[in-house]
């Protein structure tokens, strides 16, 4: 996906740390994914757009697509994996864990899915 390689070059030329934008990539990786699986269908003609900023101490990375209502957010949060789990639901977990804010909003005919990380002083290369 173009938008993990331009997240990354924007993200190492504000000095993001290279554990943070793995965690980023990750994430933005397999809500991309989420998107084209279940608000597209799989529909090659639909497209989805990124929308990646860094202001103050947060990095954001927005996902807006047209397709059917999904909310990537509506999945229960599991503390480990089960034998008698069903597939599913992982991917969110996996997303939760590399960013500190996701959310979902549907806006008209629009989803958007808001991941913010935050990133301190401290964790900015020097």
């Amino acid at each position: 996906m173009r938008a993990v390689e331009t997240m990354q070059e924007f993200a190492q030329t504000r000095g993001v740390p290279e554990k943070m934008i793995f965690g980023l990539a990750l994430a933005l990786e397999e809500c991309g994914s989420n998107i084209v699986n279940h608000a597209l269908q799989r529909d090659a003609q639909k497209t989805f757009q990124v929308v990646i900023d860094a202001a103050g101490d947060a990095f954001v990375i927005e996902l807006h697509d047209r397709g059917q209502a999904f909310d990537q957010t509506a999945a229960a949060r599991k503390p480990q994996a089960a034998e008698d789990d069903l597939p599913g639901g992982w991917g969110i977990q996996l997303v939760r864990r590399y960013v500190d804010e996701v959310v979902y909003v549907r806006q008209g005919e629009e989803n958007i899915l808001r991941l913010t990380k935050r990133i301190g002083p401290s964790d900015a290369v020097k």
